[in-house]
């Protein structure tokens, strides 16, 4: 055989060989060429797995989350919200209790109306263990202000209630001993309504005993007169009124 003829053998037995793997488009696809194409095909499917499928679900979940931590965001700027009214409603309570409170020390109409009758129950209080010819305390004047109750804005009570109360003035007269008017002041201070005492006066009695009658026992009589001043809260439409009336 010659060298010719070898060289032919040998490619004729190359050609068998490659022969053995797939040629597609004149390309043999040898093991490595196919590993290399298997991987290139698997990167681009797990490219296209991650553009089609994990890319949109990633970018939802992302879009999730901000969306939930929004809401939580909201959620406790509303709880906080929330906390701050109970505590601004607390505080109001509290304020209407207190305001109250403050206002029940000051008289109404309906403590003005039944005024006489309790200083006339105080000043009869102490009369019913008197002997018949002791001196006995009464209520001699009971006089209100024929204007009626007037807005304070003289600043007299303080500017910070100017124009927030009205002041109803009655001139009173008692007699009888100093102690039965000290305990018929002490009295009214007792009282329910807020009540000031102003431009108080005493004077003896002069008396003069009549002929056949027993002679008076016990101290002298004396006469005071002041004047009881009662303070009540205005309601908003008179507060308006008044300021109102203040401007012009």
């Amino acid at each position: 055989m010659t060298f010719s003829d070898e060289m032919n053998f040998e490619g004729s037995e190359l050609e068998e060989e490659s022969s053995a793997y797939p040629v597609v488009f004149g390309i043999t696809f040898t093991p490595t060429i196919s590993g290399i194409l298997i991987g290139v095909l698997g990167i681009a499917g797990a490219a296209y797995m991650f553009s089609s499928f994990l890319k949109p679900a990633w970018d939802t979940f992302t879009e999730k989350q901000g969306t939930k931590a929004q809401l939580e965001t909201e959620i406790q700027s509303k709880q906080a919200r929330l906390q701050s009214i109970d505590q601004l409603n607390a505080k109001l309570a509290q304020s209407k209790r207190q305001q109250s409170q403050v206002w029940a020390v000051f008289a109404n109409e309906k403590t003005l109306d039944t005024l006489l009758i309790d200083l006339n129950r105080l000043v009869e209080a102490g009369n019913a263990q008197l002997s018949s010819n002791a001196v006995k305390a009464k209520l001699q004047k009971f006089a209100p202000d024929s204007q009626g109750a007037q807005p304070v804005t003289d600043g007299s009570l303080g500017a910070e209630v100017n124009g927030k109360l009205k002041r109803s003035s009655t001139d009173i007269t008692v007699s009888g001993t100093y102690e039965q008017t000290q305990s018929i002041l002490r009295n009214i201070e007792r009282l329910q309504p807020l009540l000031i005492v102003k431009d108080y006066q005493s004077t003896l009695v002069n008396e003069t005993i009549e002929e056949g009658k027993p002679a008076r026992v016990g101290p002298t009589p004396i006469t005071t007169s002041f004047k009881l001043e009662a303070l009540v809260p205005m309601n908003p439409q008179e507060v308006a009124a008044t300021q109102k009336e203040a401007k012009q």
